[in-house]
């Protein structure tokens, strides 16, 4: 970039790479004039050279024709790897050259630019390093509070550092689509991040939303960018630091820890809860199994009561004298067999009858 028109990409005839009409030629310069140029200059060279009209004049001839040669050597150039070649004609834009050697014509026809289109810029904004700031230059970073101060969705002030990253992905326009390249990409983040604070509570951006925040500014930069037709591919969003602001950050910090210790005698609470709950539920569970159990077991001895007696009752009402004798027997027999007892006959002379223990005999021996 030789000059200021170079720079704003105007021509002598007043024409800008916006009006180009696409065949490189542009405005009133055309390959005619340009064919018109070259071959006066041939005329004006031959009178000087031998066997022209100034054959006296041959060394000034050939200073004069190493010069020329040395003018159209001037228009080679070279692009780097990480760079894009910007052919400028008087100011106009004319086309974009690829890395490698290439050739433009000399100057003052046509002039070439070479940004870097692979390096990674950076745009801080909200703070800056001291000796980029105009203060002292210890290595301390300086706050820009006009820049980082934001009022979120809640009406809470918050203070948000943040850095840009992006890179050239259209040199040309880049060059003459935006007077002020870095200026423009700064008030885009800063606009989209207030938008995005704007539209967020204070704890998520405190915490856990600062990703989704970062994310969602690029998205909003680059479609503000390529509106401006900029040629600036963001890469990336990066906040360095989002606190309240200082004068109640202390204020702040105790509403914090007090939230801290909510949380955590919340979360003993849901602890506890789910320690005794589970075992409430199980000895419930228990209580009403044994319980079904215990109903089970009455309700089946009284079926089987209610049966027996049933069955009992048909064959008392068949033969009711057998029946009630049995029935007798039956209940003595229950009644009489663990005590001990003495059978007296009343027919028998005495009136008693000796009784002998068969039972007994069965059973060991005490020993002393």
């Amino acid at each position: 970039m030789s000059n200021d028109f170079e720079q704003r990409g105007s021509s002598p005839w007043g024409n800008s790479p916006g009006n180009d009409n696409g065949n490189g030629t542009g405005g009133r310069t055309s390959s005619t004039d340009l064919d018109e140029i070259i071959r006066g200059l041939q005329e004006k060279i031959k009178k000087f050279l031998p066997g022209g009209n100034a054959s006296g004049n041959k060394p000034i001839g050939l200073v004069l024709l190493i010069l020329f040669f040395i003018w159209l050597a001037s228009g080679l150039y070279r692009v780097l790897p990480d760079e894009q070649g910007i052919v400028l004609r008087f100011g106009k834009y004319v086309k974009t050259t690829q890395p490698g050697l290439n050739y433009h014509l000399p100057i003052p026809i046509e002039t070439v630019q070479t940004p870097k289109v692979t390096k990674v810029n950076r745009i801080d904004i909200g703070f800056r390093a001291e000796k980029d700031s105009g203060f002292a230059t210890g290595g301390g970073v300086a706050d820009i509070p006009q820049e980082s101060l934001m009022l979120t969705g809640d009406e809470n002030i918050v203070n948000v550092d943040f850095s840009v990253f992006w890179v050239i992905k259209d040199a040309r326009k880049f060059l003459f689509e935006i007077q002020d390249p870095e200026e423009t990409i700064k008030a885009a983040a800063e606009t989209a991040m207030r938008e995005i604070i704007a539209r967020s509570r204070i704890q998520p951006v405190l915490t856990e939303g600062r990703g989704a925040i970062e994310i969602e500014t690029q998205n909003i930069m680059q479609t503000i960018l390529d509106a401006y037709n900029s040629g600036v591919q963001v890469t990336q969003v990066q906040t360095q630091k989002a606190d309240p602001p200082d004068q109640v950050i202390d204020a702040f910090r105790d509403v914090q820890a007090a939230r801290a210790d909510m949380e955590r005698a919340k979360n003993e609470a849901e602890a506890y809860a789910n320690d005794v709950i589970p075992r409430a539920r199980g000895e419930a569970a228990k209580i009403m199994q044994a319980a079904e159990a215990y109903k089970q077991k009455v309700v089946a001895a009284s079926e089987g009561e209610a049966s027996r007696f049933l069955s009992i009752y048909k064959e008392y009402a068949k033969a009711k004298e057998v029946t009630q004798e049995r029935m007798y027997l039956e209940t003595m027999e229950k009644v009489l067999a663990d005590i001990d007892k003495v059978i007296i006959e009343k027919n028998a002379g005495s009136g008693v009858v000796p009784y002998l223990p068969l039972p007994e005999l069965g059973k060991p021996k005490a020993t002393n």
